[in-house]
């Protein structure tokens, strides 16, 4: 069945969250979506990384190469979109859920898993959640997941499995005690899922790694296959990529043996940009300060976790300005490739696409149509990907703690929390090297109006000062319970 294109202007919005349902049958496609977590645009292969990622260069040879998709600059927030077709800050996301928080993302809204569980999809998530943890009703089985596997907060030990001092490893939201590195163990469950499945039903699998994330952890013989690499933090970093491409093709090799590949959607993408000393601002020589003076790691939790943000981050951007955390390129234009060989020719991309047009997308090839009750900041690219129409991209919003960026067809209208602004034309000036603010008045008065008439979710997220008295880790001892319910 066609569906009708849903491309709607950001700033023109009133689509829906109900949604019509069509007979689940062998014509719904599966899909797979794959999330990598802090993952740089040039940590990739076929971005010419050093870093070995077969299996991540076979998807992008083999499938579309989206050369301008963009997330967000923090791993929250592009969760949140993925699973809304809305901006993070409509929903009031500008910063991490951290593990000390209730936040969660709007109960009200209904994701991306509810609709295709309506229209008869079998669901799973294997890894990172990120989008509320400590209510039930913000929890993943309670969002449309039929059954889930992994760490309900950010960031984890990749052995130990501790965040913030809880064991935070489940299965089914219940605390499962379970040795070996994260992004192994994620793999084994999608594998599992994909081999068990229900035949009868279509499969949303949503793996979710919670690799390259700090902290730099990987297993001591893909590390030493980097030797090579002079920086230590590079070097580990490059091992955790590692890990994660190999997992992915034991992933996509689950698909082909069970002989579904040529009908699975599968769509890759980074949830930002990297972190890497070299992008970080201001709290970089504190931090050295605090390494010099204090070691590695450092005695406290609050000086350890602002040495390891600034200082431990090995991922690399490539061309673009900043990392993970900003609005500029590097932290928002991120590796991502979906292949579907059905339906979708191979082929580079370089027409805009962001995370918020992942769910209509999906949902338009899965035969479920949303109408006008929730609106979707996002479109349905899935005759763009089928090479149908060359389309106009939506505009695009996003934000970091009140530094915006306002994407309108090649523009780029940078606001930061002082209000002063940067124009780039990023068809000219990709690396944002040349502000034309002065030169183009007309351009910044129509992008302005639309950033500002733009509807703001109110806030859910703790403040900066409360993150910093309630400071997060990621592995060491465990200190409290566990984040998930024991079985008892």
């Amino acid at each position: 069945m066609k569906l009708r294109s849903l491309i709607f202007s950001i700033v023109a919005l009133s689509s829906s969250a109900n949604i019509a349902l069509a007979s689940p049958g062998p014509e719904q496609p599966n899909i797979l979506v794959i999330v990598a977590d802090d993952l740089g645009w040039k940590d990739v292969g076929y971005n010419g990384s050093e870093i070995e990622t077969p299996n991540l260069d076979r998807l992008a040879n083999n499938g579309i190469r989206l050369d301008r998709f963009y997330s967000h600059p923090y791993c929250t927030a592009t969760r949140a979109s993925l699973m809304t077709g809305q901006t993070a800050i409509r929903m009031g996301i500008e910063r991490p859920i951290t593990a000390l928080s209730d936040a969660h993302l709007p109960l009200d809204l209904k994701l991306l898993p509810e609709f295709l569980q309506e229209a008869g999809y079998q669901t799973a998530l294997s890894g990172k959640w990120h989008l509320g943890h400590t209510k039930e009703a913000a929890r993943p089985m309670a969002r449309g997941f039929d059954q889930v596997y992994g760490a309900l907060t950010g960031g984890i030990g990749y052995w130990d499995h501790v965040a913030t001092g809880g064991y935070d490893w489940h299965r089914n939201e219940i605390t499962l005690r379970e040795e070996g590195y994260a992004t192994r163990l994620i793999a084994d469950e999608a594998v599992r899922v994909i081999q068990e499945r229900d035949k009868e039903k279509p499969l949303f699998l949503y793996a979710a790694f919670t690799a390259p994330h700090l902290p730099n952890e990987a297993p001591q013989a893909t590390i030493d296959k980097y030797a090579s690499i002079d920086n230590e933090h590079r070097r580990v970093h490059a091992a955790m990529v590692d890990e994660m491409d190999e997992e992915i093709g034991r992933i996509t090799e689950a698909l082909e043996q069970e002989g579904i590949a040529d009908n699975t959607i599968i769509w890759f993408l980074s949830d930002n940009g990297g972190s890497n000393e070299k992008y970080n601002r201001g709290s970089v020589d504190f931090a050295r300060f605090v390494e010099k003076n204090f070691g590695n790691p450092a005695p406290t939790r609050f000086l350890e976790l602002i040495r390891m943000v600034m200082l431990d981050g090995g991922s690399d951007n490539g061309p673009y300005r900043g990392g993970k955390g900003s609005t500029y390129e590097g932290g928002v234009l991120v590796p991502s490739v979906i292949s579907w060989p059905a339906e979708f020719p191979s082929r580079p991309l370089s027409a805009r696409v962001t995370v918020n047009d992942i769910m209509p997308t999906l949902l338009s090839v899965a035969g479920v149509e949303p109408k006008a009750e929730q609106a979707i900041d996002g479109a349905d690219q899935s005759r763009l990907l089928r090479g149908e129409v060359i389309s106009e991209p939506v505009d695009f919003l996003t934000d970091s703690g009140g530094t915006q960026a306002y994407y309108m067809d090649n523009w780029k209208l940078r606001s930061n929390k002082k209000g002063e602004l940067e124009l780039y034309n990023l068809e000219r000036d990709p690396y944002e090297s040349a502000n034309v603010l002065d030169q183009e008045p007309d351009v910044v008065a129509t992008m302005l109006d639309r950033l500002e008439s733009f509807p703001r979710g109110e806030g859910i997220n703790i403040s900066r000062l409360w993150m910093l008295l309630q400071p997060e880790s990621w592995g060491g001892e465990e200190t409290r319970e566990p984040w998930a319910p024991s079985s008892e």
